[in-house]
C-alpha cells in the first residue's frame, strides 16, 4: 500500500488503513516496537467501519509453499527460541520467511552476547563484547542487496548489522534506501535518526515524500536540540488530526524538558500518566524532572508505582535510580542505573546519570569512563560531553575541559550553561577576551542561573576595568530586582557593595548612600554599608559636592519602581560575539 505524501493529512481513513495494514506486516516479522508505534497513532485516530477494514495481503505462491515452516518458526521466534526459528526457516524462499530467518540469527547473536557478558562483567565494560553473527550476517546480506533482492524489511537490518559494525556511512545509505522501499515501516527511520550528527547531514538526505516522514522530522528536530521547530512540527500533525495520540504527547513533554521548561514538561507528563496509567516509556524523563524540582514524594511514588508494574524495566531502575540519588544514597542510585545497563547497554540516560553518581562519589575514573560510553551510544548528548567537562575541570585539567565544553556549546549553542563553563576555562588558561566574550554571550542568550554577569563583572574587575564591572554589576542589579528575586540572590550584596564604593570613588554621593542603604538589608554586608554611610556623611560634612559627570553609569533608577536599563550596553560590544 503506497504511502500518502508529505504533510498531506486530509484523508485520515487512508492513514489509518496504511497503518493497519503496516501493523499485521510488522506483527508477523517480530518488529514489536514497530507494531507499537504504529499501533498508538492508529488508537488515536476513529476506528474504521467494517467495510473499509483492509483485507491482509494477497499469499504468493512462495508465501503459501513456506506457511507452515512461517508459522512453526514464528512461534518458536516469539518464544525466544532464535536458533530453533531459524533451523525450521533454512531454505524457505519467500521475502518473509528469509527476513524472519536472518532476524532470528540477528537475534539469537545479541542473546548470545548478552549472555556472555551479563554475569562476568560489569556495565562499563560490556559494551566491548560483539555480536558474532554480524560478519557473516553482513555478507550474505550484501550479496542479496547486489542482486536487487532485498525488501524494505531485509534493508532495514542490513542496515542494523551495518551500523552495529560501524560502518555507518555504509548504514546510512542502507536505511535511507529502506525508507524509500517502506516508507511507513518506523523502525527504518529511527534507525536512521541515531545516525543523523547535525543539520546539514539532515538536510543532504533524500527521503521519500510520504506522511511519516512529518514524525521523522519532528523527532529529529528534538534530537538535535531544534526544539521551537520540534514544537512547530508536533502542534501541526495534532491539528492535522493526530491530537490523542499519547507518543506525540510524550514527545512534546520531552520537547518541553530538553530547553528546561519544566512546569510544562511536568503538566504534559501528569496528563500522559492519566491517560495511560501503566506507562513506563519516558518515565525516566519524567523522573528527571521530579528529581531537578526536588519533589521527593512525587518521585518516591512514581518509583513505587512503577516498581508494581514492571520492577525489570530499564526506565524503572532509572526513575528508582533517581530516587536514591535525590536522597543522597549515591551507591545504590548508581547499583541501580548498573541494573538498567545490564537490562539495556545503549541506555543513553542511564549512562549519563551514573556519570553524575560517580562525580558525587568522587570516583573520577568511573565518571569518566560512564560519560565516554554515553558518547559512544550518542554523539549528540550534550549531557555526556558537558559531564566530561566538569571531570576534567575537578582533575585540574582546563584544556580537556574546554575541549569538552566546547562539543556541549556545539550542541547547545544558546544554554547559557555551556557559555559560563567555557568562560570559566578560558578564565583559568588566562584568555579574559575569549572569557568575556563567553559570560556576555551566555547572559544574551538567557542566563538560567544568573551568574553570567557576575563572572563577567567579577572579571572586569580584576582587569581594574571598573567601568564595565560597574555596567555589569548595574544590569544584573536590574535584572534581579525587577523579578523580585534580592532576597534569594547573595551574590546582590557583592554587587551592590562594588557599586558603593565605585560611586564613592567617583563623588556620586547620593548613588553611594543608596547603595549603601542597600547593603545594610543583607546580613554579609551589613558593616560595610554602614562604615560607607558614615564615610559619605563625613564628606558631606566637608562640604565636598557631588560629581555632575554624566559620563558614569548611572545606577538606581531601577531601584526604584523604573526597571529601565540607563546605559544597557555590553562593556566591550560583544553581543554578537560567539565564541
Amino acid at each position: 500500500m503506497a504511502a500518502t505524501r508529505c504533510s498531506d493529512f486530509g484523508d485520515l481513513v487512508q492513514i489509518k488503513k496504511q497503518l493497519i495494514s503496516i501493523i499485521a506486516q510488522c506483527k508477523e516479522r517480530g518488529l514489536v516496537h514497530s507494531v507499537k508505534w504504529a499501533s498508538e497513532l492508529a488508537f488515536s485516530l476513529d476506528p474504521l467501519p467494517l467495510n473499509e477494514i483492509p483485507p491482509p495481503p494477497e499469499l504468493t505462491e512462495e508465501d503459501a509453499q513456506d506457511l507452515d515452516a512461517l508459522c512453526l518458526a514464528k512461534s518458536y521466534f516469539d518464544l525466544k527460541e532464535y536458533d530453533r526459528a531459524a533451523y525450521f526457516l533454512r531454505g524457505c524462499r519467500s521475502q518473509k520467511a528469509y527476513f524472519l530467518y536472518m532476524y532470528s540469527r540477528y537475534l539469537s547473536g545479541e542473546k548470545k552476547k548478552d549472555d556472555e557478558t551479563v554475569d562476568s562483567l560489569g556495565p562499563l565494560e560490556k559494551g566491548q563484547v560483539r555480536n558474532e553473527a554480524l560478519r557473516e550476517l553482513r555478507v550474505e546480506l550484501s550479496k542479496k542487496h547486489s542482486a536487487g533482492e532485498l525488501d524494505g524489511f531485509a534493508l532495514y537490518l542490513y542496515g542494523v548489522v551495518l551500523r552495529k559494525l560501524d560502518l555507518l556511512k555504509e548504514a546510512v545509505e542502507i536505511f535511507v534506501a529502506a525508507t524509500h522501499a517502506l516508507p511507513l515501516h518506523w523502525g527504518s527511520w529511527l534507525e536512521l535518526c541515531n545516525l543523523i550528527t547535525n543539520i546539514e547531514m539532515l538536510k543532504s538526505l533524500s527521503l521519500p515524500d510520504c506522511w511519516v516522514r512529518d514524525f521523522f522530522m519532528a523527532h529529529m528536530y528534538t534530537e538535535l536540540q531544534m526544539i521551537k521547530e520540534a514544537l512547530q512540527k508536533y502542534q501541526s500533525l495534532m491539528e492535522a488530526g493526530f491530537a490523542k495520540s499519547s507518543y506525540i504527547i510524550s514527545q512534546i513533554a520531552v520537547a518541553y524538558h530538553n530547553i528546561r521548561d519544566i512546569d510544562q514538561a511536568l503538566y504534559l507528563f501528569n496528563e500522559l500518566r492519566e491517560q495511560d496509567p501503566f506507562r513506563i516509556e519516558n518515565m525516566d524523563t519524567f523522573s528527571n524532572l521530579l528529581y531537578v524540582r526536588s519533589m521527593k514524594p512525587e518521585l518516591s511514588y512514581l518509583a513505587h508505582n512503577l516498581v508494581e508494574i514492571d520492577k525489570y524495566r530499564v526506565e524503572t531502575c532509572c526513575v528508582i535510580g533517581n530516587y536514591y540519588s535525590l536522597r543522597s544514597q549515591h551507591e545504590k542510585a548508581a547499583l541501580y542505573f548498573q541494573r538498567a545497563l545490564k537490562l539495556n547497554p545503549r541506555c543513553l540516560g542511564a549512562w549519563t546519570l551514573m556519570g553524575h553518581e560517580y562525580m558525587e562519589m568522587k570516583n573520577t575514573s568511573a565518571a569518566i569512563q560512564a560519560y565516554r560510553h554515553a558518547i559512544e551510544v550518542n554523539k549528540r548528548d550534550y549531557r555526556a560531553w558537558y559531564g566530561l567537562g566538569q571531570t576534567y575541570e575537578i582533575l585540574k585539567m582546563p584544556f580537556y575541559s574546554l575541549y569538552y565544553y566546547r562539543k556541549a556549546h556545539q550542541l547547545r549553542p544558546n544554554d547559557s550553561r555551556m557559555l559560563v563553563a567555557l568562560g570559566e576555562c578560558y578564565e583559568k588558561l588566562s584568555q579574559q577576551l575569549e572569557a568575556k566574550k563567553c559570560y556576555w554571550r551566555a547572559y544574551s542568550v538567557g542566563d538560567v542561573e544568573r551568574m553570567a554577569l557576575l563572572k563577567l563583572a567579577k572579571l572586569h574587575e580584576q582587569l581594574n576595568e571598573s567601568d564595565d564591572a560597574a555596567q555589569c554589576y548595574i544590569i544584573y542589579i536590574q535584572d534581579i530586582f525587577s523579578c523580585g528575586e534580592q532576597l534569594e540572590h547573595a551574590e546582590v550584596s557583592t554587587a551592590l557593595r562594588y557599586l558603593g564604593q565605585y560611586y564613592f570613588k567617583n563623588k556620586l554621593y547620593d548613588e553611594a548612600s543608596l547603595c549603601a542603604q542597600r547593603c545594610c538589608d543583607y546580613n554579609d554586608a551589613r558593616e560595610e554599608g554602614k562604615a560607607l554611610l558614615r564615610q559619605i556623611s563625613a564628606v558631606r560634612e566637608q562640604g565636598e559636592p557631588s560629581s555632575t559627570d554624566l559620563s558614569l553609569p548611572c545606577v538606581f533608577n531601577p531601584l526604584s519602581n523604573n526597571t529601565t536599563p540607563v546605559r544597557r550596553v555590553s562593556p566591550l560590544d560583544l553581543s554578537s560575539v560567539t565564541p
